[in-house]
């Protein structure tokens, strides 16, 4: 990394503290991610040279793991593991939703996918609509021969959309309806001091390193998570994080998913991106509907379901869970545990289903 790209980087990293500021002021939802996320996007559709370090954005989500996984004490972790046949129910319908939206973008899009072979332009579409890790898909969609820069362009698009207009649709929901979720899935109260801090900090980042090592997916996420999880569900107590850290943890996620859009990604085929939108507006209200249904199904609040069932991204997701104090362990769970079927499953389905399919 040269000067050049450091100085580009703390340029970047001013910017978006201010549009941070800026949203605080306005009392927007999770501002600390979605100020950076908003002023960055912007500056780089501008043109502007914005930057991202990808060792803070593991740093962000270390932080944002760790701090998730304090949520889960024994009685939470007892509630949620009652709900494995909710989250099953999810996973399907996560699977489901992406394979409609892919028949959907393959019928749809036929001319302009029509130079491609048969196999990659179903490739193109099916790992473009899987609800799943946006590099993970698009590694996948390579293997296949798929336009890579199209599945790319589809996850990017899709968790911002998520991201920019959910945390407001619930804010709005408990501003005017007063949301009041399980009292069990909110946070006890835990002062902060610095050898529990140290002891989170050194054992988290074990469990980020053993991931790493293992090239698990999202391992500064899931490693942290997995680790502090583990410590609280064991009992340990004074453990807590910092408000500022967990703000500036937002901040740089923020800055890693606006700098995605630079000018080159509105040249990226319009009309493909412009059904990316309506594609992922149809998937949230869909979402939506099943979230509620499954919370009249659990009896735990509709506002959590639908977080945890809305096709956007974990860190994404249990920050706002987070913040608006909407069942964050809960969320965490459905998310984390749709991540990891779809990674596991859509590559055999591809091969075993879609494949063949399409050879008939």
């Amino acid at each position: 990394m040269n000067l050049l790209e450091i100085r580009r980087i703390a340029l970047t990293l001013v910017a978006a503290w201010a549009g941070a500021l800026v949203c605080v002021a306005l009392h927007t939802p999770i501002p600390w991610m979605l100020g950076p996320l908003l002023v960055t996007a912007v500056a780089s559709v501008m043109g502007i040279p914005t930057r991202s370090a990808p060792q803070l954005r593991n740093a962000g989500q270390w932080v944002i793991g760790a701090v998730l996984g304090l949520y889960f004490t024994p009685q939470v972790g007892a509630l949620v593991l009652g709900l494995w046949w909710a989250i099953v129910l999810a996973v399907v319908w996560a699977l489901a939703l992406g394979a409609l939206f892919g028949a959907w973008l393959k019928h749809r899009h036929a001319k302009e996918l029509a130079h491609l072979s048969p196999r990659a332009r179903r490739a193109t579409t099916y790992f473009a609509s899987a609800i799943g890790g946006a590099s993970e898909m698009t590694l996948m969609a390579e293997r296949h021969g798929a336009r890579t820069d199209w599945v790319a362009a589809t996850h990017s698009l899709r968790l911002v959309l998520v991201v920019m207009s959910v945390p407001f649709a619930m804010q709005w929901a408990q501003n005017h309806w007063g949301l009041q979720v399980d009292r069990r899935l909110l946070p006890s109260p835990v002062a902060f001091h610095g050898p529990g801090l140290l002891m989170l900090a050194l054992a988290t980042a074990c469990g980020a390193a053993v991931m790493v090592w293992l090239k698990r997916t999202n391992p500064w996420f899931m490693g942290a998570l997995l680790v502090s999880m583990g410590m609280t569900l064991a009992g340990l107590e004074g453990l807590a994080v910092p408000v500022v850290l967990s703000n500036a943890a937002q901040l740089v996620i923020g800055v890693s998913l606006g700098v995605r859009f630079q000018r080159e990604f509105v040249h990226t085929a319009p009309r493909w991106l412009a059904s990316v939108v309506l594609g992922t507006l149809v998937m949230m209200l869909l979402s939506l509907g099943f979230g509620w249904l499954l919370a009249h199904a659990t009896g735990l609040h509709p506002a959590t379901l639908i977080l945890g069932t809305s096709p956007g991204g974990i860190a994404e997701m249990a920050i706002t869970a987070k913040v608006l104090q909407l069942g964050v362990p809960v969320v965490t769970a459905f998310q984390v545990c749709r991540l990891v079927a779809v990674l596991i499953l859509v590559g055999p389905i591809f091969r075993w289903w879609v494949e063949p399919d399409q050879a008939r």
